[in-house]
């Protein structure tokens, strides 16, 4: 019976340290300043952007570096970006509201914005807020002269 009891009293200690370590790490991520909250789908197929669907998408934090955008994912407990935007590379598409399963999977005001990134023009989509996607269209158009930045 004591056994059993230590045993649940440590996993029940596991699961608050794994809870507050989250939280560590978001209040670490925004230290810097600069932060949004934005859902993530990368590479996403033809298919995928002719009929969206609520699959694919990551909840993330994003933060502006310089001329990148590193984007970390919320739950995880990694110190680095899980990816990295560069303002150069990004080209704006499209924006649109969420449509079918979409509404489920993402924030309820979020909008969806679909960029082609890289060298190779890789599809990805971000969900922000209205507030976000103001900045982060602010961050794009204000790149140094001579920067290529396309905005839709």
């Amino acid at each position: 019976m004591v056994l059993a009891l230590l045993l649940c009293g440590a996993v029940v200690l596991l699961v608050l340290v794994g809870l507050f370590a989250f939280g560590v790490r978001r209040r670490l991520i925004q230290r810097s300043g600069g932060t949004f909250d934005c859902n993530l789908r990368w590479e996403v197929s033809e298919g995928e952007a002719a009929e969206p669907t609520g699959k694919g998408w990551a909840y993330g934090i994003a933060r502006y570096n310089g001329d990148r955008i590193e984007w970390f994912r919320v739950f995880s407990y990694a110190p680095r970006p899980r990816r990295q935007l560069v303002r150069g590379a990004i080209d704006v598409l499209e924006r649109r509201g969420p449509q079918g399963e979409e509404e489920q999977a993402l924030l309820s005001d979020a909008v969806v914005l679909a960029c082609a990134v890289g060298p190779a023009r890789e599809r990805v989509e971000l969900a922000l807020s209205e507030d976000a996607l103001t900045g982060f269209l602010a961050w794009l158009e204000a790149a140094p002269p001579g920067q290529r930045v396309n905005v839709a």
